[in-house]
Parts: structure tokens; C-alpha cells; sequence
């Protein structure tokens, strides 16, 4: 017998990070505060999972908010145009024991790209509520030049100010829907 789960992004026990290079000697940090999504699997087959993922690009904070707001702009994520980061899954295939790799893909500013990234498994368990949740934490890299966000203003030696490589990291745990 075949059945549908539906899964929820708990957005209080999750987070979505980021990290990128600046003046080549140290990394910025930071992260979205708001974002949703929602995981579907056939007979609670993680293999056979489809997940959508919207981030609110007006939740990025980097705790500085003269440097959050740049951001924001025109410069570089051009929020007031392009308000959400979308992102959908195309496959999530079994590596190793609980490594999986996520295959999806992601649009930023209009520009869509697949990207593959790492995924822990981190099992499943009911919370105090009886609720059953399931984690994992997954890891990637993007680079920012693929989507339109072009910073190319370099130091005195001729670096990049800021890095082309972002690092994202993730920790999500979904709830599952009540039957």
C-alpha cells in the first residue's frame, strides 16, 4: 500500500547559515531568520522525498544592519525586486549510512540554478507532544556570481573584497503531519 506523508519545516528548532570570504583574510557570517517549507515522501521513504524551501531575503542578518541593508539593495540581493530564495528538490539519493545527497534547484533573483549539496540524516523522534520530527543537516556552496550578484571590487593587492564562494549550512527539522 502506497501512502503520502507531508512534513512541515519547524522554523523554531531550524536554521539556514551562510558564510563568505572577506578582504581573502577572514569570513562574514550570517544567516535568514524567515522561511518556510514543506517535504513530501512516499511510504516515509526519505529516498523519495520532494522538498520546497521559500526564504524571505528581508530576514538577512549578518548582526551589522548598515552591512544588512547594503545587501538588501540593488548591489547585491536586490530584496525590493527579488524578495524570496526559492529552492526545490529534484532528488535526495542514500550515499552512505545516513549521508545523503540532495539535489535541487535554487533561484536567486530570478536566476535558477541545480545545486547539490550534503545532507545528514539525523533520524526521527517524537517531541514531548507526541509529535514525530525529522532532522537533518545539510551543507553546500554556491557561487554568488552564477546568480547575478556581482561585487567586484578587489583591495590593494587585488583580491576580491568579497569571496565568490558562499557556504551555506543548514539544520531542519521538519514535523510531520498529523494523520
Amino acid at each position: 500500500m502506497n501512502f503520502t506523508t507531508h512534513w512541515f519545516i519547524d522554523p523554531d528548532h531550524s536554521n539556514i547559515e551562510f558564510r563568505i570570504r572577506h578582504l581573502v583574510i577572514s569570513h562574514i557570517s550570517g544567516a535568514f531568520k524567515i522561511f518556510n517549507g514543506k517535504m513530501t515522501t512516499k511510504n516515509d521513504d526519505f529516498e523519495t522525498a520532494e522538498i520546497a524551501l521559500s526564504i524571505d531575503v528581508y530576514s538577512f542578518d549578518t548582526n551589522n544592519i548598515e552591512r544588512d541593508e547594503h545587501i538588501k539593495s540593488k548591489d547585491f540581493l536586490d530584496a525590493d525586486q527579488f524578495p524570496e530564495i526559492n529552492f526545490s528538490s529534484t532528488s535526495l539519493k542514500k550515499v552512505e549510512g545516513d549521508h545523503y545527497k540532495l539535489t535541487g534547484n535554487i533561484t536567486i533573483k530570478s536566476v535558477t540554478r541545480e545545486i547539490v549539496l550534503d545532507a545528514v540524516f539525523g533520524g526521527q523522534a517524537k517531541d514531548g507532544f507526541g509529535k514525530m520530527k525529522a532532522g537533518f543537516e545539510i551543507s553546500g556552496k554556491l557561487d554568488r556570481k552564477d546568480f547575478g550578484i556581482l561585487a567586484d571590487d578587489v583591495t590593494e593587492s587585488g583580491h576580491l573584497i568579497i569571496g565568490e564562494e558562499l557556504k551555506i549550512h543548514a539544520n531542519i527539522e521538519f514535523d510531520k503531519e498529523e494523520d
